[in-house]
């Protein structure tokens, strides 16, 4: 009787702590550096592999069984849709099966490939997430050989030189190269997703790493958005004549980005226009209104994190990717704290007072995510139309009474 035979390891994990991770090499062949995070979301994989925010990260998912849906195009969230995101690798549980899916095009390790993404599997995710929550998120080194060897000096010189994130500006390797116009809006069961073909407001949206379902959600609202690069200046935004302003997520130190956007977002609020940011785009609102930022412990990757907006009462569970926040104590006379995780009671959003400018921290685009959030795109609008004189919007469905549907 023979012993159990193992398969040599054909991928790596290295932290910078010197935990070694050995496993079985999906996607990309060689090796990268980045950030070593982890995302709660059940769904969504393909989503979260091509949202610019994560770029220079390495993306563990808690949830085991990724790839069993497959891949296709309308999935995508980079809107250059053969763009890389800048996501450096991904760290899974179990092997990735068939595709189940009709609507699937791919597997996913094929799609890793094309992509260019690096992956892993095998590895015990929980207990990684479990160092990440109790020590912070680690810088790493990824990599995938078929033959099993690794030039492990190499590849710790890798990790040696890669900086981390905190003062990094990312935006700039995931914006647009230039200005262009975008149209598509959401997505309906049979019939794939919507044109605008008479919009009613033109935004535009200053692009740190934007996702298409950010866009379409804009689009949705009757809005025809122009995109603008992320170094554009604010002569540039309102050469466009936009009835609103929009700041996007993006990856990275929103100090570092700040540097060349903070000038620009504070002579665009002078403009008097609306304006609305997300993610990035929320944190570098703050840092033009005079607050700070500061790195998170394990930051926030997920598609389950509740947030209270202050300003209803109401909870929501949101989408979230950031691992960096605003400090709410930060945040000066004339700017009200309006969103607040209830996971940590980090701020997730502001506002400033007397003025159509507000930010949030979450995705309220939902992709992947719960669509709870939706309202605040119409919140947006609703400031547009208001300067407008034309008639606002509810921002949730109303709400009828088991007794009012019954007559």
């Amino acid at each position: 009787m023979t012993g159990w035979q193992q398969s040599p390891a054909t991928a790596l994990l290295l932290l910078a702590d010197g935990t070694r991770l050995e496993g079985q090499g999906i996607g990309a062949v060689g090796h990268a550096a980045g950030e070593v995070c982890f995302n709660t979301a059940m769904t969504g994989y393909q989503e979260i592999l091509t949202d610019p925010s994560y770029a220079g990260q390495i993306v563990t998912f808690t949830f085991p069984h990724i790839g069993n849906v497959g891949a296709n195009d309308e999935d995508i969230e980079t809107v250059n849709m053969a763009a890389l995101s800048g996501v450096r690798g991904c760290v899974l549980r179990a092997d990735i099966t068939n595709p189940s899916n009709y609507r699937a095009a791919q597997k996913l390790d094929a799609w890793l490939k094309a992509r260019n993404i690096i992956g892993i599997t095998g590895i015990d995710t929980r207990a990684l997430t479990a160092r990440i929550r109790e020590s912070g998120m680690p810088n790493g080194v990824i990599a995938h050989s078929p033959d099993g060897y690794f030039d492990e000096p190499s590849i710790k010189a890798e990790l040696n030189a890669f900086p981390g994130l905190e003062g990094l500006d990312l935006a700039q390797e995931v914006t647009t190269a230039q200005t262009y116009h975008w149209d598509q809006a959401g997505w309906k069961w049979g019939e794939g997703y919507a044109t605008v073909a008479n919009p009613e407001f033109h935004i535009v949206a200053i692009d740190y790493g934007a996702k298409r379902n950010i866009l379409r959600c804009l689009a949705d609202q009757g809005a025809k958005v122009t995109v603008v690069p992320a170094t554009a200046s604010a002569k540039d935004v309102l050469a466009h004549n936009p009835d609103g302003i929009f700041l996007s997520n993006g990856p990275g130190d929103p100090a570092a980005t700040g540097k060349y956007a903070v000038p620009t977002i504070k002579a665009l609020m002078d403009a008097g226009k609306p304006m609305f940011g997300i993610c990035l785009g929320h944190q570098l609102l703050g840092l033009a209104l005079g607050g700070t930022t500061s790195k998170m412990h394990q930051g926030h990757h997920g598609a389950n994190h509740p947030v209270k907006d202050l300003t209803t009462g109401k909870v929501e569970i949101t989408s979230m990717n950031h691992g960096f926040a605003v400090d709410a104590q930060s945040l000066p006379s004339g700017v009200t704290q309006t969103h607040v995780s209830l996971f940590d009671g980090s701020n997730a959003g502001l506002s400033v007072d007397g003025k159509p400018i507000f930010s949030v921290q979450y995705h309220p685009e939902a992709s992947p995510g719960p669509r709870d959030s939706h309202y605040l795109f119409t919140r947006f609008l609703n400031q547009v139309r208001t300067q407008k004189g034309m008639p606002l919007k509810p921002e949730t469905p109303p709400i009828v009474s088991a007794d009012a549907s019954a007559e």
